[in-house]
């Protein structure tokens, strides 16, 4: 019996930044084990590969519950930031500016970059018909190395037998 290569395939909808990492970091470890990976970009995910929005992603604090004090580099507490401190102007900009700074402090590299590394090492990208004909996109707003602009059904097509990771 011959040994089918692995296949991962993730679903990327939401364009903040904490949320962009999760399928960056697990895809760039499934190519590390010789995994093939494709990464589908719908709704706001879209933002990871959207030119004009990629190197502004941010991170809200408003009713993200699991963004705890200690984590922000405060010394005590593993609270929540409550959400009223949301409201106050320049929380997100702190919060998305605090968060690069953890990231970079850890040696991961910027989204952008991650996506590059991905497509080089092999990874397939492709942002989904609907959501680009919803927001009025076209296939050049997106980086380098989107492939197509394709269906929820092409993308099912194309990924069958995969493990489905949706973030």
């Amino acid at each position: 019996m011959a040994d089918e290569t692995r296949k991962v395939a993730f679903i990327c909808s939401k364009g903040d930044l904490d949320m962009a990492y999760p399928a960056l970091v697990m895809g760039w470890a499934a190519l590390g084990n010789g995994i093939d990976v494709t990464i589908f970009f719908t709704f706001w995910g879209m933002d990871m590969i959207t030119k004009s929005r990629q190197s502004r992603l941010e991170l809200a604090p408003v009713a993200n519950t699991s963004m705890k004090m200690k984590m922000m580099g405060f010394p005590t507490g593993n609270f929540g930031i409550p959400n009223i401190l949301g409201i106050i102007p320049g929380m997100t900009a702190f919060t998305t500016w605090f968060m690069r700074k953890k990231i970079a402090a850890v040696g991961a590299p910027p989204v952008g970059e991650y996506l590059q590394m991905l497509v080089d090492g092999g990874a397939q990208l492709y942002a989904c018909k609907m959501s680009v004909d919803m927001m009025g996109l076209k296939k050049e707003d997106f980086v380098d190395g989107v492939i197509d602009i394709v269906t929820a059904s092409d993308f099912m097509d194309m990924t069958e037998g995969a493990q489905i990771i949706f973030i």
